[in-house]
């Protein structure tokens, strides 16, 4: 594992092509150095080809048996709506009306060497004059279009007591409609670099940071990497390893209610459900071969991680959001999303079996956990390990996608964290 000080100027290569060169399987999409107006137009002939793949697609021997992935019922139910039913135009024209899309290239300098990065993104600003700019980072199996059940009343909140944003999502590269990387070593660090980057070219000198999954994970880079730029974050996916210490003090039955529920639920994860990121991690390119060339095998793929970390009392998955959310990495391709975890433990974010060590983050954070989520009840001290977390809410509801699956418990976090002005260091917006 690097140590924290390769993991601050420590960067592999990056993309090296060109402004003008970038381009996106089966869309229609071109980057330059400005921001630029998107809307998705994917191929046709690529998504009846999709279709048709989905219809021919081979299911294996099920067993008569749960808990080794997505059941007969899911498969059938999904390959038949997509087939039958599904309407991807009808979608990507939803889409393209509910997000202003942009797409841009960035020049982050890393390492005193400056390296193009495109980016697709989504930019929402506020009527209000007080607005503060809000950069939302979204993770795997997640995608920009978490942001949508939120951002109109983070732009537009129902009355002048809470805060309002500028609302800034990009597709992290490999993800979406951002251009996967074309050489190793782009992670979370290196993300970082580019959407601050994409946050100045859009004239946010300041700005604040919202994120989940990868998201929760990237914002640690970029608050630890440019602290005068991240004035404030608030996370739903703060992780910290349980320590040797720790785990002594659980097996002795010493620990606190808080610490033995947290414990147990990174132990599952760990025992029972991380097999995709042990692959995605060590070999994605293994499973990518797979996934490519496979519509539904890919969906299930990304449902199989779906299902289990959203409440069932809150959701219940469509056949109609699976397939949508697996198409924001069928599209391109699923390999640059899948790599990404190879790219976080590199960084040294993950460690193959445990979650690795993030950088130290120094500017103000509020953490918020889900009963359905990984961080759920980790206690505040064991959070401050990772930096300067100053408030901890728990809920009693929702799941890992909080935008997507309880917005309007994550938009009263979003307001009451940020609108404190003092305690979040939101004054800095203050003209």
């Amino acid at each position: 594992m690097r140590s924290l000080h390769l993991l601050a100027f420590g960067f592999g290569p990056l993309l090296c092509a060109a402004a003008g060169t970038f381009s996106i399987p089966n869309v229609n999409a071109t980057f330059s150095n400005s921001p630029q107006p998107f809307l998705i137009q994917v191929d046709p002939n690529f998504i009846e080809d999709t279709r048709q793949r989905v219809a021919h697609a081979r299911a294996p021997v099920f067993l008569n048996m749960t808990g080794d992935g997505p059941s007969a019922e899911n498969f059938t139910s999904v390959r038949d709506f997509w087939v039958n039913e599904y309407d991807w135009d009808a979608t990507q024209a939803f889409i393209n009306d509910k997000f202003q899309q942009f797409t841009t290239v960035v020049d982050p300098v890393i390492n005193n060497a400056t390296y193009p990065v495109p980016l697709h993104f989504v930019h929402h600003r506020s009527n209000r004059s007080d607005a503060i700019p809000l950069l939302f980072i979204h993770g795997w199996p997640g995608s920009f279009i978490e942001v949508g059940h939120i951002i109109g009343n983070l732009t537009n909140p129902p009355n002048a007591s809470v805060p309002a944003f500028h609302v800034v999502a990009p597709s992290i590269p490999g993800f979406g409609f951002s251009p996967a990387p074309q050489s190793p070593g782009f992670g979370p660090a290196d993300a970082a670099h580019a959407f601050n980057e994409l946050m100045q070219q859009l004239g946010y000198s300041k700005y604040v940071i919202q994120g989940g999954d990868f998201g929760g994970v990237t914002l640690r880079y970029q608050a630890h990497l440019f602290p005068q730029q991240v004035i404030s974050a608030l996370s739903n996916f703060w992780i910290i390893q349980p320590g040797d210490n720790d785990m002594q003090v659980f097996a002795e039955g010493k620990a606190t209610p808080d610490e033995v529920a947290y414990i147990n639920i990174i132990e599952i994860y760990i025992n029972q459900w991380s097999g995709y990121r042990l692959i995605q991690s060590t070999e994605p390119l293994t499973i990518a071969y797979g996934m490519t060339d496979a519509p539904l095998g890919n969906a299930l793929w990304i449902y199989s991680v779906m299902a289990k970390v959203v409440d069932p009392a809150l959701t219940s998955w469509t056949p109609e959001e699976i397939i949508t959310w697996s198409m924001m990495y069928y599209i391109q391709g699923p390999y640059g999303g899948m790599r990404f975890y190879k790219e976080v433990q590199n960084d040294g974010g993950f460690a193959t079996l445990n979650f690795g060590v993030l950088p130290q983050v120094e500017v103000p954070v509020a953490i918020s956990q889900f009963p359905y989520d990984l961080t759920y009840r980790m206690p505040l001290e064991w959070a401050q390990r990772g930096g300067n977390v100053l408030k901890r809410t728990v809920h009693n509801h929702g799941g890992h996608f909080a935008a997507y699956e309880v917005p309007e418990l994550l938009l009263n976090d979003i307001w009451s964290w940020f609108g404190d002005k003092e305690l979040s260091g939101t004054k800095a917006f203050i003209h």
